[in-house]
């Protein structure tokens, strides 16, 4: 049974709580995990929310501040050890190379792991397979720093009813879902006779920045849109001063964007409670969900 959701391994900001590791997040996508900005202590993460850190095909780096980098060469030296035999996806911006390297290759050890980097210099899409259109666009931290979306393909949803007035069933089902097209009794029947277009699922990940339209443009018709919230409102001119959103912008790129779900992370260390997070977020936009560490979002087809 494919798995489709969000595990939340870390939640803090800069600096860990008691109760808040860094940040990092697994979402979980039928037969693959992308893992975003694991921070120091990502791999122990792994083992108190229960999940295997093998199911891990893709690394997502914002940017090369610890608190979202540290825990890579772990992840890297534990997927090694597991002698995984699926490659790792890794997607960064390329003026940190010189820092993937350090970390990747910041110990000794049997390096095995099958790292395909993909360093992105530029706004648009980076990689984009059968599985996954992945775009990545810059933004506002001070340092180069990348936002995500990532989209799966189109799909085709049958309609039952008219397949069986086609007399279309059992292997030409899965031929006219193959070629696009069937012959039956000599007439050609196309898909779109028989279906209707499902639009992909799209999840955007904004992490570290000012308010940008760029964030508003990752996250359009997002499913699920995962972004900071460092500070509270009350705290406004932190967050510019540090190139930090509040809950309150977290909302109102949230709503510009018209996504489905906001689910709020990386807080300052300052705060205890984050009910007044998703307080303040709610009055903006109501469908706000807050992260805290070991919680795990349901992402349904």
């Amino acid at each position: 049974m494919s798995v489709r959701d969000l595990v939340i391994l870390g939640s803090s900001s800069q600096q860990p709580t008691r109760l808040r590791n860094h940040g990092a997040y697994l979402l979980r996508w039928n037969d693959e995990g992308l893992l975003f900005d694991p921070g120091e202590g990502t791999q122990r993460q792994f083992i108190f929310a229960n999940v295997a850190p093998t199911c891990v095909t893709r690394i997502f780096v914002s940017h090369f501040h610890g608190d979202h980098c540290l825990g890579l060469g772990s992840m890297l030296m534990r997927l090694n050890l597991d002698k995984i035999t699926h490659p790792v996806h890794c997607y960064y911006p390329a003026s940190g190379k010189v820092y993937f390297d350090r970390l990747r290759f910041g110990t000794l050890y049997h390096d095995h792991v099958n790292v395909i980097e993909h360093p992105v210099s530029s706004e648009g899409i980076v990689h984009q397979d059968e599985k996954f259109t992945i775009e990545a666009r810059f933004l506002d931290h001070g340092v180069d720093n990348v936002g995500w979306r990532v989209t799966e393909p189109d799909s085709y949803k049958f309609d039952k009813e008219k397949l069986d007035s086609l007399g279309i069933k059992g292997p030409m089902v899965r031929e006219i879902g193959e070629k696009g097209q069937v012959l039956v009794q000599g007439k050609l029947i196309k898909i779109s006779d028989v279906s209707s277009v499902r639009k992909g699922d799209a999840f955007a990940v904004v992490i570290d920045t000012r308010y940008t339209e760029s964030a508003v443009k990752l996250a359009q018709n997002a499913k699920l849109f995962l972004c900071e919230s460092t500070y509270l409102e009350r705290h406004r001119e932190l967050a510019e001063k540090y190139h930090h959103l509040t809950a309150k912008q977290a909302a109102e790129i949230a709503k510009k964007a018209e996504v489905k779900q906001l689910i709020l992370t990386h807080y300052s260390a300052r705060y205890q409670d984050l009910s007044e997070f998703q307080k303040e977020a709610m009055e903006i936009f109501p469908h706000t969900l807050v992260a805290d560490d070991l919680l795990v979002f349901p992402f349904p087809k």
